[in-house]
C-alpha cells in the first residue's frame, strides 16, 4: 500500500465514453479509484445513471454475444474469489511479520532516545570522554527529524519553523485498525515548548482495506502553547498615516507546516451541492495527504535508520539506462532543446496561473475531529 500509457478504450454503441470516463472517480498515484461517496453525491448519481445505461447497451447484443459475456462473467467471478483469498492471506502474512518487526523497533527506540547504551560504550565513558557538550548527549539527537527531511516527500512538508518542534519527536509507530478498517500513525513527543500533547495521532479510514479506497482521515487536535502555533503566522501592519488608530493591525493567517498533516481535508456531511471542481480539489488534497501518510508508514518507520544515514537515497539519485549511461546527459540535452520553447511557454504559464487563482477552491473540513 502507498508505494506504492494509456490503452485503447472499448467503444460501445450508443454510449459516450467521454461522459462515462468523466463521471468515474479520479485515479490517484497512491490509491485505486476513490469511492464516489468521497467525491460527492452529484458524481455518484451520474455514475449510477451511466451504469444503468451500460446495462441497456449489453441488452442490445445478440443472444450469442450475451452467452459469451455470461461465460466471461463466470471467469471474472472465479478470479475475484481467488483474489479475495489472496488479500486474506496477505493480511495474515503482514500481521505475522509485523510482530517480528516490533522488537527491532523497540530496540531502535531505546538506543535513539538514550534509554540503553550500545556495546562498546559505557555510561562512565560517555560521562568522562570527549568535550563537555558531547558527554551530555544521549542517544542519537534529531534522529527522526533528519530521517524525515532526507525523504523527498516529507522534506517538502517540513518548514524551517517546524524543525524546532520535530527535534522533540521520540518515535513513530504504525498499527492496523479494524473498526473502521484502515491504519493509524502515532507520533510520540517529549515535553516541549510548542504543544501540550505527548502523542499526535493520524488515522486513515478505508472503505475496503483489501482494495484500499480512502474514505476519510482523522487527526489529533493539537493543543498549542500560546504564541507557538506553527500552522499559523501573525502579520502586523502599521496603521496608515493620519489614522486615528495608532496601534499596529494584526492578522492571523494559515501557513505551510508539517503539522497541518494533523488537520486533514474532510468530506462534508452534506455534499448534495458539491460540484465537480470542488470534488477534484478535495480529491487532490486527500491524495496528497494519503501520500504523506503512506510514505511515513511504508518508508520512514521500517527504514528510519537508512533515511537517517542517507543510505535510502542510494539508487534514487541517479537513474541508469540499460546501456549503462547516465540519464543526466539526456536531461541536459532536453534542457537545451527546451530553452527555445521557454518564451512561448511563459505566456501559457501566466494564463494558467491567472485561471488557477480564479478557481473556486474550498478547503473542506474546517471542523477538526480529535482522536
Amino acid at each position: 500500500m502507498g508505494e506504492e500509457g494509456g490503452s485503447d478504450k472499448l467503444a460501445f454503441p450508443s454510449l459516450d465514453m467521454s461522459d462515462l470516463e468523466a463521471s468515474l472517480p479520479l485515479r490517484t498515484s497512491g490509491l485505486p479509484p476513490a469511492d464516489p461517496a468521497v467525491v460527492g453525491n452529484s458524481l455518484k448519481h451520474k455514475h449510477q445513471y451511466l451504469a444503468g445505461e451500460q446495462l441497456g447497451v449489453l441488452e442490445s447484443f445478440s443472444p450469442n454475444v450475451k452467452k459469451r459475456v455470461a461465460v466471461l462473467q463466470d471467469i471474472q467471478k472465479t478470479h475475484d474469489e481467488i483474489e479475495a483469498k489472496y488479500f486474506e492471506e496477505k493480511a495474515a502474512l503482514q500481521a505475522r511479520y509485523q510482530k517480528l518487526y516490533e522488537p527491532l523497533y523497540s530496540k531502535r527506540n531505546e538506543i535513539v532516545n538514550g534509554h540503553v547504551e550500545v556495546e562498546g560504550i559505557t555510561r562512565d565513558a560517555v560521562q568522562s570522554d570527549g568535550p563537555a557538550e558531547e558527554t551530555k548527549e544521549k542517544g542519537v539527537p534529531d534522529f527522526w527529524l533528519i530521517a524525515m527531511k532526507t525523504n523527498e516527500v516529507l522534506a517538502l512538508q517540513i518548514s524551517e519553523r517546524d524543525e524546532g518542534a520535530l527535534k522533540y519527536l521520540k518515535d513513530i509507530k504504525y498499527s492496523r485498525i479494524d473498526n473502521p478498517k484502515g491504519f493509524k500513525l502515532e507520533f510520540y513527543f517529549d515535553t516541549n515548548p510548542y504543544f501540550k500533547n505527548t502523542v499526535l495521532t493520524k488515522a486513515y479510514h478505508m472503505v475496503d482495506n483489501e482494495e484500499p479506497i480512502l474514505e476519510r482521515a482523522v487527526g489529533t487536535v493539537i493543543e498549542w502553547h500560546a504564541g507557538k502555533n506553527l500552522t499559523e503566522k501573525v502579520l502586523r501592519k502599521k496603521p496608515k498615516k493620519g489614522s486615528r488608530n495608532t496601534k499596529p493591525v494584526t492578522k492571523t493567517e494559515q501557513c505551510e507546516s508539517f503539522f497541518n498533516f494533523f488537520k486533514p481535508p474532510q468530506v462534508p456531511e452534506d455534499d448534495d451541492d458539491i460540484d465537480q471542481d470542488v470534488a477534484e480539489e478535495l480529491q487532490d488534497l486527500m491524495e496528497q495527504d494519503y501520500d504523506i501518510g503512506s510514505t511515513i508508514r511504508d518508508k520512514i518507520i521500517p527504514h528510519a535508520v537508512s533515511w537517517f544515514t542517507g543510505e535510502a537515497l542510494q539508487g534514487e539519485e541517479l537513474e541508469v539506462d540499460d546501456d549503462g549511461t547516465d540519464t543526466d546527459d539526456d536531461d541536459e540535452e532536453e534542457e537545451e532543446e527546451d530553452e527555445g520553447e521557454e518564451d512561448e511557454d511563459e505566456d501559457d504559464d501566466e494564463e494558467e496561473e491567472e485561471e488557477e487563482k480564479g478557481r473556486k477552491i474550498r478547503l473542506l473540513g474546517s471542523s477538526r475531529n480529535g482522536i
